[in-house]
């Protein structure tokens, strides 16, 4: 149960009750199809003429189309419905500090087409290319109808879509919403990374149905934690919730981009890493691989190294791995999820760092511990698909209502 908010709240009307009937009936298509008509007034409880009446609006606007019927006995043969995939379009943007990745998936996240360039050093020349590579994409498929685009960044954005966090990114407070709809002129919908993946996870995912407490957990150019309990995605004040990342493990550690020292990130995160591989290179007599040395050595160059052998890779992994393990046991035991999903280039090399986070992490959290810790499969391209996400739950998910 939830206290209504008497400060911001909305009146129910008969116009809500069918904004939740037809996004039930939409879910329960995209789980269960093909169907038919009976067969979805039964799942979802629905009086048959409230389902005709919701089926032949989603039908008239090429949300659901019906297919082939099976053959069976007398009478008249059902026509079954399915969700149209083909319908439309939805842009999706991974924004990283390096680099940012723009793709077209459908209503599945099935990717159609999709490119890359180094990110801009402002977010005016970001929404300038991003429109650049939009106008591009519709050149290359002029019959795409789009529905809207997904934003996953490495920060944290408040209600209004304001980026007001994103230390990584070195940018300044901005109403990235509204600089990306005027240069797009679609809806856009921005969330920190590691909530959209959490959301992906929910809506994609491998997870059970029955999962309803999840953490996920983006390890890149820094660490970001994005909380689904209860179902429900964390944002707290000023959607600030979940910077575990700029928690300080050592106040006299490395200086950190929020302007701390010694954050988790610090330890754990990709660019500790490299920073810490160089550290090694820097006292050592002979590098294993010139390259390794090269002032562009990158993250995935230390998961090459460590999978040719190299000494000093395989320790810089197993340092990450260990603190991996130290910053995700106080979620475990704080937050009590049912899983923890790990996401980043980290999850390549699971054999050899996925053991010790787990050990670390038995070491640190009640004996009873039962939470889960998985990592994702980079080839899902989970941040790219947690963006999708955030356009598909727009039409499937839950009215934001009181």
């Amino acid at each position: 149960m939830r206290k209504i908010d008497l400060t911001n709240f909305q009146v129910a009307t008969s116009e809500t009750a069918r904004h939740i009937n037809r996004r039930i009936a939409l879910s329960i298509i995209r789980r269960h199809q093909p169907m038919s008509r009976a067969d979805l007034a039964r799942r979802s409880g629905l009086q048959r003429s409230t389902v005709s009446a919701i089926i032949g609006q989603l039908i008239d606007e090429g949300w659901v189309t019906e297919g082939a019927s099976p053959v069976s006995g007398r009478g008249r043969r059902p026509r079954l419905l399915h969700l149209n995939v083909e319908r439309a379009g939805i842009l999706a943007v991974d924004l990283r500090p390096v680099t940012t990745r723009v793709a077209l998936a459908g209503l599945d996240a099935r990717f159609l087409m999709q490119t890359a360039w180094p990110t801009p050093g402002t977010p005016e020349e970001f929404a300038s290319e991003v429109a650049r590579t939009v106008a591009a994409f519709r050149k290359t498929d002029p019959g795409t109808v789009y529905e809207g685009m997904g934003v996953s960044l490495p920060g944290r954005v408040d209600s209004a879509g304001r980026l007001v966090f994103a230390p990584n990114l070195h940018w300044r407070p901005v109403d990235l919403k509204q600089l990306l709809e005027s240069s797009v002129g679609l809806p856009v919908v921005l969330e920190n990374a590691a909530c959209a993946c959490a959301l992906a996870e929910l809506w994609f995912g491998r997870q059970p149905d029955d999962v309803r407490h999840l953490v996920a957990v983006t390890v890149s150019e820094g660490i970001g934690v994005g909380m689904l309990l209860n179902g429900q995605l964390i944002h707290g004040r000023d959607a600030m919730a979940g910077e575990f990342g700029h928690v300080t493990l050592d106040e006299d550690g490395p200086p950190c981009s929020c302007g701390k020292r010694g954050c988790w990130e610090q330890y754990a995160s990709n660019s500790a890493a490299v920073r810490y591989y160089q550290g090694l290179l820097g006292g050592a007599a002979a590098p294993a691989d010139p390259s390794a040395s090269a002032a562009t050595l990158k993250f995935t160059d230390i998961l090459r190294l460590a999978d040719d052998g190299d000494a000093y890779a395989i320790e810089t992994l197993e340092r990450m791995a260990r603190y991996l393990g130290i910053g995700i046991a106080p979620l475990v035991t704080g937050l009590a999820p049912q899983v923890v999903v790990v996401i980043g280039e980290i999850t390549a090399a699971w054999d050899l760092v996925g053991p010790i986070v787990l050990d670390v992490v038995k070491r640190r959290t009640l004996s009873s511990n039962t939470t889960q810790i998985v990592p994702t499969d980079p080839a899902t391209q989970p941040r790219l698909r947690g963006a999708v996400t955030l356009v598909v739950q727009q039409h499937f998910g839950a009215p934001n209502v009181a």
